[in-house]
């Protein structure tokens, strides 16, 4: 029997680990070509070895203009067409604003706005002449509420929000509905990439107040809910959360 997504095409952004690893292997569990993009494209290889047929590779780094838009045309011309664009990819590195180092505020803003902004332009007019999609945003419950030590990594959190908002109310009008999924702890690289020890414990702290975090399955099962509902229903915003995570 085919899956809900069975014809669909699909390309989801930081696919090689985590969120977008599990949420490629379930849209293509569903049915859907799926297009992997991120920066480690040998894991990549072996993530399209486990899903099989229908897949392609690009090794992309987002917050470069030219290489997301290559890797979304690219999607939508060997796959035939472009339905649903998961922006994934993300980078938190945490810590005070006082003696932060500027690089790592650019390389947040480059790949969780940036990145994020070029290849939802690139899928915009794709999807239109399609009659429509879906646009799935990865942000954060950090997008919601700010907290000390994490100003920057919130400020794109909360533009990812914004953003997604905005852009729900006009393309609407071209049938693409827009999804911001904001998760909690999830047993992701998302905390490695964060080399202070303070951070580091800080963060070890969180978890062992919380005990049991989310899986990134669970955030992928949220993905498809959404991108699987009737045409006439958009889910606008899923948070989701440890059940212990109190914020």
């Amino acid at each position: 029997m085919p899956g809900p997504l069975e014809g669909s095409v699909a390309a989801v952004t930081g696919a090689s680990s985590g969120i977008g690893e599990a949420t490629s292997l379930a849209l293509a569990a569903a049915g859907a070509s799926v297009a992997l993009g991120a920066r480690r494209a040998d894991r990549l290889e072996v993530l399209a070895e486990r899903i099989g047929e229908r897949t392609l590779v690009r090794a992309v780094d987002v917050s470069d203009e030219s290489q997301a838009r290559a890797f979304i045309e690219d999607a939508h011309a060997e796959l035939g067409g472009l339905d649903i664009l998961v922006n994934n990819a993300g980078v938190m590195l945490l810590g005070p604003v006082a003696g932060a180092s500027t690089d790592d505020w650019r390389r947040m803003v480059g790949v969780n706005l940036l990145g994020l902004l070029y290849c939802t332009h690139a899928a915009l007019p794709l999807m239109g002449g399609r009659g429509g999609g879906d646009i799935v945003n990865v942000s954060s419950v950090a997008g919601r509420r700010a907290d000390a030590g994490a100003a920057v990594y919130n400020m794109t959190k909360f533009g990812v929000h914004a953003f997604s908002e905005a852009l729900r109310q006009e393309a609407l009008h071209a049938a693409v509905r827009v999804t911001t999924v904001a998760p909690g702890f999830v047993e992701t690289e998302l905390q490695g990439h964060n080399v202070d020890p303070v951070v580091r414990r800080a963060m070890e702290k969180s978890r062992e107040q919380i005990g049991e975090v989310l899986r990134p399955e669970d955030i992928a099962d949220a993905i498809l809910h959404a991108v699987t509902r009737p045409p006439h229903v958009c889910v606008n915003e899923v948070v989701v959360r440890p059940t212990r995570q109190s914020r």
